[in-house]
């Protein structure tokens, strides 16, 4: 071979190393950071589209468990495992649902770096009971559930044990009027519009901020009754500082056997007979209910109400008090007094503000 041919045989290998370098350099680059341009180059493939719900406080290998397990992945859980550390995806995927279309691991990682979850927010209102937290579903068409389907399938989540922390189930008593006090007052942003997620969540948090607490003594016996004190200080008490006060009165005639003569108990109770109480007169008290303290002695059989975080702290802590009787005030502050006679006065003083 001629020294010409050499040259081209050279340059011609060159040509080769130098393509071959650019094409596997861009294939790196473009598997590295896969921008816009390489996309329009190479789209993601017209595959079904899929809903796959992600829940809260997964990881990255549980998060692609998820879309392997809802039908999402051609392959497997452990390439978009894969995929998405190199991606940097495993830091940042977030809970809710993610609509894709069903691929390969690798095109599934590349939907992932541009698609967006959706969530939803619901709140659950301090004081609201288990009638209020029904209407909840019943006002989310979104939920994929009727009015009349919306609350037997939020008492159905209520009562079922898979929804609660394991640990929590040796302290919480059955029955859903008794659960949903349990259920920590907040606004939370579901993976599911649906009521089994928001027990889930909300009876997480409520164990994540007091599950310590349970190995160690509980003011008024067991943890059922100190719900049902907290739902009574939630509805009495309309100022924070008050409740761990009202709290101790409420413990302090425990103590002596008294009536505890609650009148949110009242409405409570006229409330399960289907009416509602805007103010409590001398004619509602002879309401024979289980729920009425004015004619039945120790607490009622179940909470009356969610109570917020400050209702349930005053419940497990009461203040040490020498109170036994307390009248509201028109600023929603309370006269508190040691005996009947000193009550008298205070309701007096009370009406004449």
């Amino acid at each position: 071979m001629g020294r010409l041919g050499r040259v081209q045989c050279l340059l011609i290998l060159i040509s080769i190393i130098f393509l071959m370098s650019v094409s596997i350099g861009g294939a790196v680059y473009y598997y590295k950071v896969p921008f816009d341009f390489w996309n329009k180059w190479l789209p993601i493939p017209h595959g079904e589209m899929k809903v796959v719900v992600i829940k809260p406080g997964l990881s990255a290998r549980q998060c692609a468990n998820a879309f392997f397990e809802q039908g999402a992945l051609t392959d497997s859980a452990s390439k978009l495992a894969s995929w998405m550390a190199r991606f940097g995806i495993d830091r940042k995927i977030r809970s809710g649902q993610y609509r894709v279309r069903r691929s390969d691991a690798w095109n599934m990682a590349r939907q992932l770096l541009s698609v967006q979850p959706v969530s939803w927010s619901l709140t659950i209102i301090p004081g609201a009971d288990i009638f209020s937290l029904m209407e909840i579903f019943a006002r989310h068409e979104s939920a994929d559930l009727s009015v009349s389907n919306g609350a037997k399938a939020l008492k159905t989540a209520i009562i079922e044990d898979k929804n609660y922390p394991e640990p929590m189930l040796a302290y919480l008593p059955r029955g859903e009027e008794k659960r949903v006090a349990f259920l920590l007052p907040e606004t939370y942003f579901l993976a599911e519009e649906t009521p089994e997620e928001l027990v889930r969540v909300a009876s997480h948090t409520w164990w994540d901020r007091y599950g310590v607490r349970m190995s160690g003594d509980i003011a008024f016996g067991n943890i059922s009754e100190a719900a049902t004190v907290a739902s009574m200080v939630q509805r009495e008490a309309l100022w924070d500082d008050e409740r761990p006060i009202i709290a101790g009165v409420i413990a302090n005639r425990l103590k002596k056997n008294m009536l505890l003569q609650i009148d949110a108990t009242v409405v409570y109770a006229w409330k399960l007979e289907g009416k509602t109480l805007t103010r409590v007169l001398y004619s509602d008290l002879a309401l024979d209910s289980p729920y009425n303290t004015y004619v039945r002695p120790g607490l009622p059989p179940a909470p009356i109400c969610i109570p917020s975080k400050e209702s349930w702290e005053a419940a497990m802590a009461p203040q040490e008090t020498p109170y036994y009787y307390y009248v509201a005030r028109k600023n929603g502050y309370h006269y508190f007094a040691e005996n009947y006679e000193e009550h008298r006065r205070n309701i007096r003083k009370a009406r004449t503000e």
